[in-house]
């Protein structure tokens, strides 16, 4: 894509990124966004904004401190409330409506102050805000969203959106149902962590994490937030023969804390917490138990790790776990004796490395080039 021009009344692009900070899903995508735009534009001023705390006090309760609660210890309300707000078409459309009028507000006043060039958003909240400020002329800049699940794209897509982003493919035929046709939708790579653009052999992530050579590595992830059956999926790997076992437990402390008293006499176990090293062990691992889907699984795709969904598939996981099984990157199990039996599966045969990925465009040059829109 050819690097773009700015009118001359901007020399410095500025592009305003809304994210939340709601696990790692969305803000791993704004902050590996900004700086790949930041080195492909080096005059480019980027700000990341927190969409929910801009949209105000009840938004941050319901889009990061709710989770907080209910991804934990009533599991069952986000069944409830994912059917209300995503599932049933007339409660979809008054939840957006509702989001809308809360949240506009708030968006409007950020991008007033700033005065960007362009918008995006990797939070699927203030993508649907910002599609309704485009639909009614309230935002005159082109807003762009990034869309990072594969599946239940309510929310991430959004009529009125100029340019959505996705990291799979799969999810084209989805954003444009939603999106409409209008809309641009382009598949790129620069919203996971630049390393995944690059081969890393086994061997060198096993060296660089301190890890043994030979014996098979299983992973074992509960996402940023560490939610999940991971207590069962270490001890049904351990079930296996001659496997080591690392339970990467995210921001999760106190869960840290509890499979690290479990397992402190197995010497075949290591329990992490949040890690900015996902491509090494990805890439050292002979397979992956992920309970959140998200781009975890498409970051394993891309290493050639055979990934099994297990020990959540609450909410959008449902959907989510449907496209995992149409689509062929995972495993979807929801007992430990089909968790064991995947497992031995998965250990059977490595899969090579996507190497693929490295071939599309870049999210920073799609962002890039839209601020000629302006001109």
């Amino acid at each position: 894509m050819p690097k773009p021009t700015f009118p001359a009344s901007r020399v410095r692009p500025r592009v305003l990124i809304f994210t939340a900070s709601v696990g790692e899903g969305h803000d791993l995508p704004a902050r590996t966004l900004a700086d790949q735009i930041r080195a492909e534009e080096p005059s480019a001023e980027v700000t990341i904004v927190d969409g929910p705390a801009a949209m105000g006090r009840a938004m941050v309760a319901i889009g990061e401190d709710a989770p907080r609660v209910f991804f934990y210890r009533a599991q069952w309300f986000w069944d409830v409330g994912f059917w209300f707000i995503a599932g049933l078409p007339p409660t979809r459309s008054l939840a957006k409506w509702l989001l809308a009028r809360v949240g506009s507000r708030g968006l409007d006043r950020v991008v007033g102050e700033f005065d960007p060039d362009i918008v995006v958003s990797t939070w699927p909240g203030s993508t649907e805000v910002l599609g309704s400020l485009r639909r009614r002329g309230r935002l005159q800049v082109p807003a762009v969203a990034a869309v990072t699940d594969i599946a239940a794209l309510h929310y991430w897509a959004a009529r009125g959106i100029d340019v959505h982003l996705v990291t799979q493919a799969e999810a084209i035929p989805e954003v444009e149902r939603i999106a409409g046709t209008a809309t641009q939708t382009v598949c790129v790579h620069g919203l996971t962590a630049p390393e995944f653009i690059q081969p890393r052999a086994p061997a060198e992530a096993r060296l660089a994490l301190g890890l043994p050579a030979e014996r098979k590595l299983v992973l074992v992830s509960g996402g940023g937030w560490g939610v999940g059956d991971l207590k069962g999926a270490v001890e049904t790997a351990l079930g296996l023969p001659d496997v080591l076992v690392v339970a990467l437990c995210g921001r999760n402390a106190e869960l840290a804390a509890q499979l690290q008293g479990e397992f402190r006499a197995e010497r075949r176990v290591r329990v992490e917490g949040f890690t900015d090293r996902m491509s090494d062990w990805l890439a050292a691992a002979d397979a992956l138990i992920h309970s959140t889907g998200g781009l975890t699984v498409l970051e394993a795709h891309i290493r050639g790790c055979p990934t099994i969904s297990y020990g959540w598939g609450r909410g959008h996981l449902r959907a989510q776990n449907a496209a995992f099984r149409r689509f062929g990157f995972a495993e979807v199990v929801t007992s430990r004796p089909e968790l064991a039996a995947a497992l031995a599966r998965a250990l059977a045969a490595r899969k090579p490395q996507q190497l693929s990925f490295a071939e599309l465009p870049s999210a920073a040059s799609v962002v890039l080039a839209q601020t000629n829109a302006r001109g």
